[in-house]
């Protein structure tokens, strides 16, 4: 049986690590199958993923081949049997949409000529530049249950509550995803009709005056896809809400579906994507679209889509960021996972344009892994062949993908089988994960009090009409201030100083805030969160504001409820030009800032009580720290760079201090922990630099063996064990070493990150090592520095 509980996966209810590697069967000889799954095992997965496309199992006749009876590839049952006989989970990804670079995202050609009403239209009716189609059109719909009848059954008699591999099974895949990336919403006939149904419900009577002398049918058609300035920004505001409402609809059907063909009693998965050239920011469009498809209901999970090339200290906020945005909406029983977790060197088009550093593979892990992500989907992790359609479409190839003949050139695996350059990185961490795994699987990730807020509505941008100046205005006020903020400066300057910290959703009321919320916003902030943070603060807590003073909502209203509450009003703004350079000196909690040039400042006008933090050369004020209520708050309406000793500084202040107290000589060092509900932690150190870094932080154990300086390699990350079990041998109390090796009477510690690897124990059992001493009631164990730690543990007692 596998429930999700605690925001863990409980395997026959025992918290389980699930480590899975993309293998794509259709692309793959089937007598080279077993070849791939022996090197998914060498490389330490425990678990198998794959699409299961509806284009490679339909026919020309529109029958579907799921035996292998037309072409061997295509019997789906013998090759989860074949993963089951490995010892091998199988996550079943069958769609219907699957991306996977195939042709039509994995859609029949069929579809689309014999239902051209699926087929969308976008802004002023122009076609839709991708292969989408109408997720909730009835025809659409019906061919859906035609394919679910077909495939569910082939799951459904091998789930893991009856004895077989499928653990979960993920519905659809990166569901609006199309829509996102071409800026062209679905605007079908029947999307239409049904967005005004939506919009009569919502705003009854007061809809006329919400879209003023628009009426039903073409004249309401036309109003929503080619929108007047005067409701534009309404529009843009319903039709996301809107999308959302009708995305989780059409999940619901996909789940009923899957349910009537047998597939039930293990997790539906919803895959979110969102990651852009690099960036992980608009991951969060993703969540979004998709929140309301999964978020809090019960036998669902999400699960991350991202690919951000090289790990370096500035994409690691990003990588952060995508794991606490998804943990801030996700209910209380639902893990955090990862079902396409970028793998291999990045050479995706096959033409030597990329080579990532090895140690990505490692450091993505270990963050992820720190951050409590329960599974963990390498994709891809084994490439292949796109083998040619069974009837030729004339597009250049006449292939199943669109990336030619080799599929997966950047794979640990590459496409003929062969172990690529990633592939023993790869190997080396998710060795290094199972490992941990059983404290990995039941750890929960420690916080200090403070969390960066975040509201979906922020991202609810992946459709705005280009001819609407308002829609314009909304959207780049939005993109340039939310998240991470200007620069990113708020998420990287929290990291960097060492706190461990999550998001928290502020459109969600039933979620307690921490002592300290800290947010990057623009001009345009939700009228109802600012309320919430207003009160917040009169209550009690306190705010770190970054940004631009919030003056208008989502609707492009005027909205100053925050403003007021903080007696604040914008003045002045100015920003750089040719001819001017704004430079900021500091006042109080910021009097040790040096001079430092920003791009813009918004000038303020304070309450008397306010203290000045940051003026600008010239003395316009931008910066305040003040009392309002029973709490406090710190407001720096100018784009800052990356300032970690001042946010430690505004934070104590605010009455959140970091824990940790992370020491480092090196920007960039990552510390996070993570705790188990009956006692014992890790602690995570990454440095993803090319520094040598010596850390040093601040954590219960033995006196002074982590208070003393740690050498951290450039390019590496370690997990330290802090009163950690090892069953039937007794705890780790404290360590400057990794676990390497767990076996049934001795464990293996790597070299350890001081002059010695020293290891400290609670054991009842004689103990055997390079040099064993007694202090009070534990047992020490060193070894010369740079070499791995054997101990050996005696018989038990009696």
């Amino acid at each position: 049986m596998i429930t999700l509980r605690d925001q863990r996966i409980l395997v026959d209810g025992r918290p389980a690590l699930v480590l899975s590697g993309e293998v794509h069967y259709f692309r793959v000889p089937r007598a080279e199958w077993e070849q791939r799954l022996d090197l998914l095992v060498e490389a330490g997965c425990t678990c198998v993923a794959s699409y299961i496309p509806w284009l490679f199992h339909e026919l020309p006749d529109g029958s579907l081949d799921l035996t292998g009876a037309t072409r061997p590839e295509r019997d789906l049952g013998a090759f989860v049997d074949l993963c089951a006989a490995k010892g091998l989970g199988f996550l079943a990804r069958p769609g219907p949409f699957v991306m996977a670079e195939l042709k039509n995202e994995g859609l029949p050609y069929r579809l689309y000529a014999e239902h051209p009403e699926i087929v969308p239209v976008g802004w002023d009716g122009a076609p839709a530049p991708t292969r989408t189609v109408d997720y909730g059109a009835p025809a659409f719909l019906a061919e859906v249950e035609r394919w679910y009848a077909a495939v569910m059954p082939v799951l459904a008699s091998r789930l893991q509550p009856a004895g077989g591999p499928v653990l979960a099974v993920q519905l659809d895949n990166e569901i609006g995803m199309l829509a996102w990336v071409s800026g062209s919403p679905d605007l079908t006939d029947h999307v239409v009709a049904e967005l005004r149904r939506w919009c009569a419900e919502r705003y009854g009577s007061g809809l006329a005056a919400r879209y003023p002398g628009v009426g039903d049918g073409a004249a309401w058609a036309r109003a929503v896809r080619s929108p007047q300035e005067r409701w534009a920004a309404a529009l843009r505001v319903d039709l996301g809400w809107f999308l959302r409402d009708r995305t989780a609809r059409y999940v619901d059907v996909l789940a009923a579906l899957a349910r009537r063909h047998g597939v039930d009693g293990v997790p539906f998965l919803v895959n979110v994507h969102g990651t852009e050239g690099g960036n992980g920011v608009p991951f969060a469009i993703g969540i979004s679209q998709l929140y309301r498809s999964y978020a809090g209901r019960p036998g669902f999970a999400a699960g991350s889509d991202h690919y951000l090339g090289d790990l370096s200290a500035g994409v690691l906020a990003d990588l952060h960021l995508i794991g606490a945005t998804m943990a801030a909406v996700n209910g209380p029983d639902q893990p955090l996972t990862s079902l396409e977790f970028e793998a291999g060197t990045g050479d995706y088009g096959g033409g030597l344009e990329q080579l990532h550093d090895p140690a990505t593979v490692d450091l993505k892990t270990r963050l992820c892994l720190a951050q409590g992500h329960r599974l963990l989907n390498y994709y891809l992790l084994a490439g292949g062949t796109n083998p040619p359609l069974d009837e030729p479409v004339g597009d250049g190839d006449d292939r199943l993908g669109f990336t030619g003949e080799r599929h997966g050139t950047a794979a640990p695996i590459g496409p003929r089988g062969e172990r690529g350059l990633s592939f023993a990185p790869t190997a080396a961490v998710v060795h290094t994960a199972r490992v941990h795994a059983p404290w990995l699987a039941d750890l929960d990730e420690e916080h200090d009090d403070v969390a960066v807020g975040f509201w979906a509505d922020a991202f609810a941008t992946e459709a705005w009409y280009p001819g609407s100046a308002t829609m314009r205005g909304v959207v780049d006020d939005l993109t340039a201030h939310r998240g991470p903020g200007p620069r990113k400066a708020l998420w990287r300057s929290l990291l960097l100083a060492g706190y461990r910290f999550g998001a928290t959703d502020l459109q969600d009321p039933d979620r307690p805030l921490p002592r300290t919320v800290a947010l990057a916003t623009g001009r345009v902030l939700d009228a109802a969160v600012q309320r919430r943070l207003a009160d917040h603060v009169r209550d009690g807590g306190s705010l770190l504001l970054l940004g631009r003073l919030p003056q208008r909502d989502p609707e492009d209203r005027p909205c100053t409820v925050l403003a007021d509450a903080l007696g604040l009003a914008p003045g002045e703004r100015v920003a750089e030009d040719g001819h001017h350079h704004p430079s900021l000196v500091g006042h109080g909690l910021a009097a040790d800032l040096p001079e430092t040039r920003v791009g813009w400042l918004d000038a303020l006008t304070a309450p008397a009580g306010a203290e000045p933090l940051l003026t600008d050369v010239d003395g316009r004020l931008c910066g305040v720290t003040l009392a309002v209520g029973a709490g406090r708050a710190v407001v720096v309406t100018a784009e800052l760079p990356a300032l970690p000793e001042l946010v430690t500084a505004l934070l104590g202040w605010l009455g959140s201090p970091p824990g940790l107290a992370l020491r480092t000589d090196v920007p960039g060092v990552l510390a996070l922990t993570g705790a188990r509900p009956g006692g014992g932690r890790l602690l995570h150190l990454l440095n993803p630099t090319g520094y040598a870094a010596t850390v040093a932080v601040r954590v219960d154990g033995p006196p002074g063996l982590l208070d003393r300086p740690l050498r951290l390699p450039p390019r590496t990350g370690t997990m330290l064990a802090l009163g950690l079990d090892l069953p039937g041998l007794g705890t780790v109390v404290a360590s400057n070493a990794e676990v390497a090796a767990v076996e049934p009477d001795r464990v293996r510690f790597s070299p350890g990150l001081q002059d010695r690897t020293e290891v400290w124990l609670r054991t009842a059992r004689p103990v055997e090592g390079p040099s064993v001493r007694t202090v009070d009631d534990l047992v020490v164990v060193t070894a010369p520095g740079g070499a791995d730690l054997v101990v050996t543990f005696g018989a038990a007692p009696g």
